[in-house]
C-alpha cells in the first residue's frame, strides 16, 4: 500500500519496507532536505537495506531499534559494516551487537536526523524497553501496536499491565496520528489512530 504522502509533512522521508520471513517492516525515516535518514528495526537482509538507501540517494546516519527481539535487530551488525553509525535502543532492552556504538534512550528523549527531531516514547509491555518513535503525526510503534492488534504479552519480559498503560499513552495522541507498526499483520499496512480506536479491539475501552 502506498504511503499517505498528502498526510505526511513534506520535510519528512518515510519509507516502509517489508522484509524477511516474518512480515517485518523496516523503515527509513529522516530529513527530505539533506536526505539523511535513520534505519528503524533492521531485522533482516542488511545488504538489501543498504542498497535500497543507496538507490534512493539516502545517507544513513543512525539505527533506531523499537525493541530488542531478534527479528528487529539481527541485521544491525552487518549494516554497520557499511555504515558506521550509532544504534539507539532503550537501556531496558539490552542487545549485543558486535562493533556497535550503543546509545541508550529514555522516554521523551529526542533524536535529530538532519533537521528532523524524533521523539522517543517508552511503551513497555511487549518488552520492558519498547519504544515508539514520533515525528509530528507519524508514529512508528514497533511491536507495541499493530493494525487491529497489539504485540504479544506472553513472552519473557512482557507485561500485560504495562502494555495497557502504553496503549493508554498512545491513545492520548491526536486522532490523525498515522500508525506504522513493526509487522504487516493487519488488513492495512498503516492506519490512523482515530480509525484504530474504532476497529482495534484492544483500544475500545481506552
Amino acid at each position: 500500500m502506498a504511503l499517505p504522502k498528502s498526510l505526511i509533512d513534506k520535510s519528512l522521508i518515510l519509507k516502509q519496507i517489508e522484509i524477511g520471513p516474518m512480515g517485518n517492516f523496516t523503515y527509513f525515516i529522516g530529513d527530505a532536505l539533506s536526505n539523511e535518514i535513520a534505519v528503524v528495526d533492521p531485522g533482516w537482509q542488511a545488504e538489501q537495506i543498504s542498497e535500497l538507501a543507496k538507490e534512493e540517494g539516502f545517507k544513513i546516519k543512525a539505527v533506531l531499534l523499537t525493541h530488542g527481539h531478534f527479528d528487529h535487530v539481527q541485521a544491525t551488525g552487518d549494516l554497520l559494516k557499511w555504515h558506521n553509525v550509532p544504534v539507539y535502543i532503550s537501556k531496558k532492552d539490552i542487545v549485543k551487537i558486535l562493533g556497535a556504538e550503543i546509545k541508550f534512550i529514555n522516554d521523551s528523549d529526542k533524536i535529530k536526523i538532519g533537521s528532523i527531531e524524533l521523539e522517543c516514547i517508552h511503551t513497555p509491555g511487549h518488552t520492558p524497553g519498547g519504544m515508539c518513535f514520533r515525528y509530528k503525526n507519524v508514529l512508528l510503534t514497533g511491536d507495541t501496536l499493530f493494525i487491529n492488534a497489539i504485540g504479544r504479552c506472553d513472552l519473557p519480559g512482557s507485561d500485560e499491565i504495562a502494555m495497557e498503560h502504553s496503549l493508554e499513552k498512545i491513545c492520548k495522541l491526536p486522532d490523525d496520528t498515522l500508525i506504522f507498526s513493526g509487522h504487516g499483520y493487519g488488513p492495512k499496512d498503516w492506519d490512523t489512530l482515530g480509525n484504530q480506536r474504532k476497529t482495534n479491539p484492544y483500544l475500545q475501552n481506552l
